[in-house]
Formats: structure tokens, sequence, C-alpha cells
């Protein structure tokens, strides 16, 4: 098989004795970049609590509340960004660039015109950007372009969920329509059996979430081996899923010679680890805009021990000011129990959460996109790699349980350029 670019062999053993001295992990050096803002850390342990109707009822991590009020964001200014190439200029194949044209996309995005150049020329790339900032068709369109020119390529991208591994295949799929390219997306919560025959067939490209891509792996099905590279998208979700035990099995047994992509929103010192540990001299792109805990405007919401419910309903009666909310809980049950309450109280509202099957999940988020649910009730772990446009609040119902999912969630609002809102609900403190 063509591997492509032949690269300087990488330590340790991945399938096989290794040819070269074996090295630790790298030294990775540049400025971090901390997602946390202002507050972060400031969980100290855990305080029983809970509520009726949907408060979640498991202990939660103690907290600072001045952490989750900025009622002064900063404003955030688009900035003008002149980039450097056109796609003309990335030597793309002709269908390829006219595919561009017609899905109406003509300047690269920074993202883009960084990346792909460094992409094209054989080299690994670690990419910090923020969701929406077109970091899929980043590492898609150059993948993409080399596998037309050498068929017996085979790229495997892990994301950290199944909604999000379906909208990168779903974009490849858009992307290279007018070629005899196939995936096959592999996810838990499924029926394995479809993947286990998709998988039969010669596939270019494996989309798919660490747990099954394993799973996967052991029923040989997928032959790590025969891989030429690998992307690990959302990264940082990954590690903050509990997929560093399955990223690692992974990347043990793909080709020391393979391409590596790492894309993520943050860096922190376990994404550096994984960085320094399986990527071969990688070109550093950080094209991160914004701090999200400082350009969104939160605040807190104080309730009573049991009127936490009503102080919600009282809040969404306002339709025009709250005109698409996402909702999170603490837990799968309490979180479908908060929506089928909100429900009974006239407002419109789907739930995503583990015990949802897939085309539920889907038709939830669906539902919730074209507006005939105004409200989205979720967990977080359902709601990583979702994406909505528009969301005007997002009301943290139950505490997370760090400041990095605190981080997250209020990032499904105000994104770009667009201004968002962030409300946490906490008890009154009785004196």
């Amino acid at each position: 098989m063509n591997t492509g670019n032949k690269r300087p062999q990488r330590g340790g053993s991945r399938g096989g004795p290794s040819k070269g001295p074996k090295r630790g992990p790298k030294k990775f050096s540049r400025n971090k970049v901390s997602s946390r803002g202002k507050g972060g850390g400031g969980y100290k342990g855990r305080s029983r609590g809970g509520s009726r109707r949907g408060g979640g009822g498991k202990g939660r991590a103690t907290f600072n509340p001045s952490q989750f009020i900025n009622k002064n964001p900063v404003e955030v200014v688009q900035e003008v960004y002149t980039p450097k190439h056109t796609f003309k200029d990335f030597g793309f194949d002709e269908k390829l660039f006219e595919t561009l044209d017609r899905m109406g996309i003509s300047i690269p995005s920074p993202i883009q015109d960084q990346s792909i150049p460094e992409v094209m020329a054989g080299k690994d790339v670690v990419g910090l950007a923020e969701t929406g900032t077109g970091k899929t068709a980043a590492f898609l369109l150059p993948l993409i372009e080399k596998t037309i020119h050498d068929m017996d390529r085979q790229i495997l991208i892990l994301a950290p969920t199944r909604e999000l591994a379906i909208q990168i295949n779903d974009e490849f799929r858009k992307l290279a329509r007018r070629y005899r390219m196939f995936s096959t997306v592999c996810v838990g919560g499924m029926n394995i059996r479809p993947q286990l025959q998709g998988l039969k067939r010669r596939n270019h490209f494996i989309i798919g979430t660490p747990g099954r891509v394993m799973d996967l792996i052991k029923r040989n099905a997928i032959h790590p081996d025969k891989l030429t590279g690998v992307v690990l998208d959302e990264a940082d979700r990954m590690l903050d899923m509990g997929f560093i035990h399955d990223m690692r099995y992974i990347l043990e047994k793909t080709p020391v010679d393979r391409e590596t992509l790492f894309f993520s929103a943050t860096m922190n010192s376990a994404t550096e680890k994984l960085v320094g540990e399986f990527l071969t001299d990688p070109v550093i792109i950080s094209v991160k805009k914004k701090d999200v805990t400082n350009s969104i405007e939160q605040d807190v919401v104080q309730h009573g021990h049991h009127d936490k419910f009503e102080t919600l309903l009282g809040l969404l009666q306002d339709d025009n000011e709250f005109s698409r909310v996402i909702i999170f809980g603490a837990m799968k049950h309490s979180v479908q129990k908060l929506s089928d309450e909100l429900k009974k109280n006239g407002i419109s509202s789907e739930s995503i959460h583990g015990n949802k099957g897939h085309v539920q999940r889907q038709r939830a988020l669906k539902n919730f996109k074209e507006g005939k649910a105004r409200v989205l009730v979720a967990t977080d772990v359902a709601a990583r790699g979702i994406h909505v446009d528009d969301v005007s609040h997002v009301i943290n119902y139950d505490l997370p349980q760090q400041f990095e999912d605190y981080v997250h969630r209020i990032g499904r609002t105000g994104r770009g350029t667009k201004k968002g809102k962030a409300l946490t609900f906490i008890p009154q403190r009785h004196r």
C-alpha cells in the first residue's frame, strides 16, 4: 500500500517491533491556551442537594456563585481576516473545486487557510479552533484531495459523539460526491451489524467514536495497520468524556508513519501529553478568537427549596426573549422528567440524553433546530458536538460538575458575533 509521504519512524511499539529508538513524550513548547476564563476551577468538593421535578438528586460540586456572573460581557467584533490563499492556490482537483463553488464556499476560513497547506505537505497538524470555524472542511478537503490521487489511502476520523461523527460524514459525502469514495460511520448506540457490513467493503474514510472503533478493531472489522492517517476531532471533549484509554489503544495500533491531525478547542496538560506522544513535529495553528466566559452575558437565578420548577416556568413565559433555549440537567431521568413537565405546562420541549436511541435523539434535535420545539433539555454528554444556531439562552438548571463543563455549556449560545445569555440556577441561602 502506498502510504503517501514517508516520514521518520516514531519510537515505541505500535503493532510491531520498533525500528528506531524509543522516545518518551516530547516537550511541547507553546503559549498555553485556556478555556477557563474567570473563576476557573472553583469547585472544592460536593454538597448534598436536589429538588423535586427534574432537579437531579445526586451530590453536586460546591461552587462560588460569582463565577457564574458576568453582566458586562466584552463586545465581540468580527475580525476581518485576509486569507493568504484561495482554494485555487491549494491545487485541488477541478471537480473538487467546482463542488466548493456550488456549495457557495469561495474564501477559506482562517483555520482552512492556515492548515490546508500543512496537511497537503504531509505534516502533522494541531489545530486550535472553536466549533463553527470551518475546521471539518479544513481536514476533509486536503485528505479528499490526497485520496483522489491515491485511492489506497484509508483515514480514520475519531469524534466524541455519534451526532458529530454523523455530521462529519454528511460533510464528507457532500465534498466527495463526484468521486467513488466510500465511508462508514461506526458509533455506539446504534446496531453494530450494518457497521460490520459496511466495513467489509473498501472504505476510504472510517468515521466513528472511540469506544465503538476500539470494539470493531477487536472484532477484526477495522484493521488499524492499514490506516494511512488519523484525525482526532474535538480531542479535548474526547478526553473529558473519558476516552483516553480507547484513543491510546487505537493510536498505538496504527502505523508509525501515519499522518495525524489533531483538532481541539482547548489545550490542557492531558491533550498536550497526547500530542507529544502521538504526533511528530506538529505544526501548531491557533485561530481561537475569544474567551467564551468573557463574551457571554451570565447571571444566576435564585430559587427556593420548593419553587425551582416554577421559577423556570416564570422565565420561559417570555417567549420573545427566551426564543430558543437549551437547558442542562444533571442526569438522564431528571432531564426527561423536566422536559415532560415543561410540555404539560404548555412549553414546547424536546430532550436528549443517553437513554434515548439514535433516531429519537436525531428527531429531537431536528425539531429544536426547525423551531418546532422552543426548548431542548439535555445532559452534558448528550450535548457534546451539538451545534444549533441562534440559541438565545443557556440555562444551567442543575449545576455542572466542573468548570470546563460550564464553559462548554454556555458556549452553545453567543456563537460568532451573536449575543447570548447564560443563567445558572442556585438555591437561596438562608441565614
